[in-house]
């Protein structure tokens, strides 16, 4: 199964997410790989220790960018593999505005080939509707949207829903929606009302669990660590925990 973990604003946990999750899994026994194709790297800053190391050839970039084989690399979590991302797939739009081949699915191609090594592929999209994201969502079975407390961020999932729809519209007629995930949640009237209008508006679609805001996970990444490695017992951890349940991952 692949899935992308996406969303259109930054700061949402997204990244987290998707640390977490794969984390989660591969703890379990899962064969896992994560995808990042985030042009800030953060999933791959956290799970790779030598990440300043690797030239831009030895991460999604040569993919994405120059059509040549997903660069793989094992992290310290058993059963965890990880294809980092690079700061010049921030170049991405403007290199595949210009592209002639089926630019959408560059990414899907490595990902046919690699497929059926792994139990779950998980891609970590950049915080925007760009040509990585379309590459992402092309590759996909499902969509899991991750939506924080806030105005702006309830206003995104129009965005990224119209996106979903006109993926499936023109490159992956098979993709779905596996739901919206709320995260970064607290005590205030703010995060309480953002949770109260998305599960009116989007009845069905939101998953149970919340994930709360947890000075653990940040400190976690400080240290280079997934939550499960770093705090067990955290809130945050029995909450990935719960969320992998739901899902039946």
């Amino acid at each position: 199964m692949i899935f992308s973990v996406a969303s259109q604003k930054g700061g949402t946990g997204k990244t987290t997410t998707s640390i977490s999750l794969s984390a989660g899994l591969a703890r379990s026994g899962k064969k896992v790989l994560l995808v990042d194709v985030d042009s800030q790297a953060n999933s791959s800053k956290v799970l790779l220790p030598d990440y300043t190391q690797l030239s831009k050839e030895q991460t999604t970039f040569s993919t994405i960018l120059n059509r040549q084989p997903l660069a793989i690399h094992p992290t310290s979590i058993p059963s965890l593999d990880i294809a980092p991302s690079h700061i010049l797939l921030s170049n991405t739009d403007i290199e595949l505005t210009t592209a002639k081949d089926h630019r959408e699915a560059r990414l899907k191609r490595e990902l046919d080939r690699l497929k059926d090594q792994y139990d779950y592929i998980i891609i970590d999209c950049p915080p925007a509707l760009s040509w990585l994201t379309i590459n992402a969502f092309t590759a996909s079975d499902q969509v899991m949207v991750i939506i924080s407390p806030g105005y702006f961020e309830l206003d995104s999932i129009v965005q990224i829903s119209k996106a979903i729809g006109e993926v499936q519209e023109y490159f992956n007629p098979n993709l779905r929606l596996m739901g919206f995930l709320f995260t970064m949640s607290d005590a205030t009237v703010a995060s309480a009302t953002s949770l109260k209008i998305l599960r009116q508006t989007y009845t069905g679609q939101v998953m149970n669990t919340i994930i709360p805001r947890n000075t653990d996970m940040r400190a976690a990444h400080f240290n280079k660590k997934d939550i499960f490695a770093f705090s067990p017992q955290s809130k945050s951890a029995e909450a990935y925990a719960r969320l992998i349940k739901e899902l039946k991952l």
